[in-house]
């Protein structure tokens, strides 16, 4: 079974402005400002009491571990902070329920 390759750049592609929102910054253009911003996020949807929060800090962790990667040690982490970001999208959703937006 072969599993497609992502980039960074997918990444910030992805969830750059959901994470944004909830970090209430500007959109990231780069793995480095994604994975600052994900910190905030977490802590915002934590306050929120919005489950998932600490698979956010997870992901910014293996984002980190990334940055300092290469070859398939980096597509691993970007892969398993992929999967942790895939819920973001529901998330984000409960957050803009909440704050009326």
């Amino acid at each position: 079974m072969t599993t497609a390759t992502i980039t960074a750049d997918d990444l910030v592609r992805r969830y750059a402005e959901d994470i944004a929102y909830v970090a209430e910054q500007a959109p990231a253009t780069d793995l480095d400002a994604l994975v600052g911003q994900l910190d905030s996020a977490a802590r915002n949807f934590d306050i929120a009491g919005i489950n998932g929060h600490e698979d956010l800090e997870t992901a910014g962790t293996l984002l980190g571990e990334a940055i300092n990667a290469d070859g398939i040690e980096r597509g691993v982490f970007l892969r398993k902070a992929d999967e942790l970001l895939t819920p973001l999208w529901d998330m984000t959703s409960e957050y803009r329920d909440m704050v009326g937006d």
